[in-house]
């Protein structure tokens, strides 16, 4: 099959979170199964640099946008036989210091950015030479593409279009902008209707992929029952509701040639489900790297996140609060809302010796947490998918997580079915709930042969790519 691949990030050049991880693992698992694969993603600022082997092509485009037009050249790089990366190079748009907002702010021209990222996107689907058939998009950033593509084979005749695949990775960012914006797709008010593209008299990008889209699919099963739902449909549900055929969830993998524990470039200790003293001196070597002290008989939680509402930072700070006065440590790698990352800094500064706080991203350092750490914080309020439940699990690192979403689909509780139990779940959004869970992993720490029971579960747990792809096959050859 040939397949177009489009997002806004892609592992390893440019990303902000789980979406990059998910569209350069995909990339590579269609390609090695023997289709013919192209991505398409923004050149960000230093990616040219990072990755010299990128290339300018002979191919330029001069779209419009409302009343001028957008000139952006193309770049490309092949990173494996079948794949071919595609890098829409526009500097204005896109050679900026971040990839969506900066000092907490959105970029206020984030609705003509993707709205011309898209238009090549379409641009590509439309004149490759290799011809897609089929045009996967990921998120707001890319989902007015099926409108674009519908509108050019109805009145401009490109005829045997590719299909399109819009899959939903977090429903609560959707891309809305004024109608003012609409005018830059340069589409007829055929679109911007409350059955199409329009919400309240506004442009919702992804509101019009799921309407125009020929197939809609999310990141894990629970995720795509619960968007139907009025508490996680975040304002789209009865449209979600109306799809024919209905939203698909299809849980996200994991790229187990990066995420592993033997082998590893950011690990100085491998180790294995059957041997796991590499994993106590990895312990070992993340305290004293974090300033904590080395005590190899307190359990050490850690967590990796955005510091969003979304993923339950209130309950996870108010928990710690709870917890901290015991004997155990925690740390964190993150950043996000200022007023979070200031009350972790705080919490550090209370507890130097039971909290360690690094605010950013270090893929290496990621590695060491997951490596390193006994258990895995991730009260997410909701989760489309999640993936790092899933490293955890493969590092023998327990997740704590809230039983919604992706969560609830990879993590098995004991009370579901002890002889597989590989996390602790709990169900209650509140610092309580999540209090209690982390009191049941003190215990299970306390009982070695128990931990290495849940250990060796999650170690045991495949949540690669090969399921996943097989999952998107039948969804593209279904349209």
């Amino acid at each position: 099959m040939r397949i177009l691949l489009a997002s806004s990030e892609v592992h390893p050049y440019s990303k902000t979170g789980g979406l990059a991880d998910m569209i350069g693992a995909l990339g590579k698992a269609f390609a090695r199964a023997g289709h013919h694969v192209g991505v398409v993603t923004p050149l960000y600022r230093g990616v040219a640099a990072r990755f010299p082997e990128i290339r300018r092509v002979d191919w330029r485009m001069d779209l419009p946008l409302a009343t001028w037009h957008a000139r952006a050249e193309l770049w490309a790089l092949e990173p494996l036989k079948g794949l071919t990366v595609y890098f829409i190079h526009k500097p204005k748009f896109f050679d900026r210091g971040s990839l969506y907002h900066e000092h907490g702010k959105d970029y206020h021209d984030n609705g003509e950015r993707f709205i011309f990222f898209s238009k090549c996107v379409a641009h590509l689907a439309r004149y490759l030479p290799w011809q897609p058939e089929v045009v996967h998009l990921n998120d707001w950033q890319t989902a007015l593409v099926p409108a674009l593509i519908l509108h050019q084979a109805r009145r401009e005749g490109w005829g045997n279009r590719p299909r399109t695949c819009l899959t939903i990775h977090n429903l609560a960012y959707q891309g809305v902008f004024p109608r003012s914006a609409y005018a830059m797709t340069n589409l007829p008010g055929d679109y911007f209707h409350p059955e199409g593209a329009e919400y309240f008299g506004k442009l919702n990008c992804l509101k019009a992929g799921i309407v125009y889209a020929d197939r809609v699919t999310t990141v894990s099963p629970r995720y795509a029952r619960e968007i139907t739902t009025e508490e996680f449909g975040c304002g789209l549900d009865g449209v979600l509701r109306k799809r024919k055929p209905p939203v698909q969830g299809i849980l996200n993998g994991v790229d187990y040639e990066e995420w592993k524990t033997i082998g590893n470039p950011h690990l100085s200790y491998p180790f294995s489900a059957e041997d796991l003293s590499g994993k106590a001196a990895s312990k070992a070597a993340l305290q004293q790297e974090l300033g904590l002290p080395v005590e190899p008989k307190i359990p050490l939680f850690g967590a990796i996140t955005r510091l969003t509402e979304q993923k339950g930072i209130d309950i996870e700070l108010a928990a710690l609060e709870q917890m901290l006065p015991g004997n155990l440590q925690f740390v964190l790698l993150g950043s996000g809302d200022h007023g979070y990352e200031r009350a972790f800094q705080k919490l550090a500064h209370r507890f130097p010796n039971k909290v360690a706080v690094r605010l950013g991203y270090d893929q290496g350092l990621s590695h060491r947490i997951e490596a390193g750490c006994d258990f895995y914080l991730m009260p997410s309020k909701f989760e489309p998918c999640g993936l790092n439940q899933m490293y955890s699990l493969r590092y023998g690192t327990v997740p704590i997580v809230r039983a919604v979403g992706g969560l609830d689909d990879t993590v098995v509780d004991a009370a579901e079915d002890p002889a597989a139990a590989s996390g602790i779940k709990f169900v209650e959004y509140s610092a309580n709930a999540l209090a209690k869970a982390m009191h049941k992993a003190v215990v299970i720490y306390a009982d070695a042969e128990l931990l290495r029971h849940y250990q060796r579960n999650g170690m045991a747990a495949d949540y690669s790519w090969d399921r996943t792809v097989g999952g998107y096959l039948e969804a593209f050859q279904s349209v």
